[in-house]
This record gives C-alpha cells, sequence and structure tokens, in this order.
C-alpha cells in the first residue's frame, strides 16, 4: 500500500503532470486504486474530487462506474462533466436514469456529455430515450434526439421519424442528421 499512498499524494498534489500520471499507474491498480481514490470523492476541493473521478473513469469495474454515477450529483459543475465523460468511456447501464435526468440540465456541456454517454450505452439505452423524447422539457428532446442520432443501432429509426413531428426544430434537426446518417430519406437515382 506503500506505493499507492505516494500515487494519491501525486493525484492530489495540484501538479497536472504528477497527478496525470498518477491515474495511469493507479488505473493498473484497479480496485486496490479505489479503494484508496474513493473517500477522496468526499473532500471538500473540488479539484481533488475531479481527480478521484478521473480515477474512477480509468478503472473499469461496476463500483468505479457506480462512483461515477454518484459524482453526476456533485455540487462542482466540472466534476459532474468529469463523471459524465467517465460514463461514455466505460457504458453502464445502470447510470442511464442519471443520465436521462442530466439531459435538462441548465449546464448544456453537461446535458450534451450525458447525450454522449446515453448514446455509448447502445440499444440498451432505448427505453430510456423513448421516454426521455417525451419530456415536457425541450431541451431533455434535443438531447435525447442527439444521442439516438449518434447511436449505430438500427432500431433507432423510428424513434427518429416520430421526433421529426416534435415543435422544437432543434429535435427536428437531430431527428434529421439522425436519419440522413442512415441513409433513410435518400433517393439515389441514374441521370
Amino acid at each position: 500500500m506503500p506505493e499507492t499512498a505516494s500515487l494519491v499524494a501525486d493525484l492530489t498534489s495540484l501538479d497536472e503532470p504528477r497527478a496525470e500520471a498518477a491515474v495511469a499507474a493507479l488505473a493498473d491498480l484497479g480496485e486496490t486504486a479505489l479503494e484508496a481514490t474513493l473517500p477522496l470523492l468526499q473532500s471538500p476541493s473540488s479539484e481533488t474530487r475531479w481527480w478521484a473521478v478521473r480515477v474512477a473513469a480509468a478503472v473499469q469495474t461496476p463500483r468505479a462506474a457506480a462512483a461515477l454515477i454518484a459524482a453526476l450529483d456533485d455540487r462542482d459543475p466540472l466534476v459532474r462533466q468529469a463523471a459524465a465523460i467517465g460514463l461514455r468511456l466505460q457504458p453502464s447501464i445502470e447510470a442511464a436514469p442519471a443520465l436521462v435526468s442530466r439531459l435538462g440540465d441548465r449546464d448544456r456541456l453537461l446535458a450534451r456529455l450525458a447525450s454522449d454517454a446515453l448514446a455509448a450505452l447502445g440499444a440498451s439505452a432505448l427505453p430510456h430515450l423513448r421516454r426521455a423524447l417525451r419530456s415536457s422539457d425541450v431541451a431533455t428532446r434535443i438531447y435525447a434526439t442527439r444521442a439516438l442520432a449518434s447511436m449505430d443501432e438500427p432500431g433507432v429509426t423510428p424513434y427518429l421519424f416520430a421526433a421529426l413531428d416534435d415543435d422544437s426544430p432543434l429535435v427536428q434537426h437531430w431527428a434529421e442528421r439522425g436519419l440522413e446518417r442512415r441513409g433513410v430519406g435518400m433517393v439515389f437515382f441514374v441521370p
């Protein structure tokens, strides 16, 4: 454990290159790293919490994913954004409800990152995104449609067609982009 303690000291040193090197080394330690870094999520320092989230994002385990889900509720927007990025890197269906709730966030970067994380879930996110498309909140519908548009799942096509009827021009835009990406609606002809 002395090595782990030294890495945690580097992680919280406020020296970015040292902290980045510590993240890489801690990621190789897996669960041992989580034992040492997850308590940092309770730190009063938002920077310390951010680095703890950074480690959780690099350690691909269910426990790390659970920590990232919890960090979506952090009081600091940068920590929440880092958690959403982490959930894109290690998709977890357990995160879907929390990510859907962030689609309408006033922090539009967080909403976009949550959309990306939902898209990374693939077909397993479809029931959650279908409900989001019926939200009364226009931002939620926009970012849900954006997630659908960026997925490589054949099952999204009916949802994208339905989104074309939304009142929001941005929802319609993302639906059109998603359909174009799939070649739906394109007409080919011989001149």
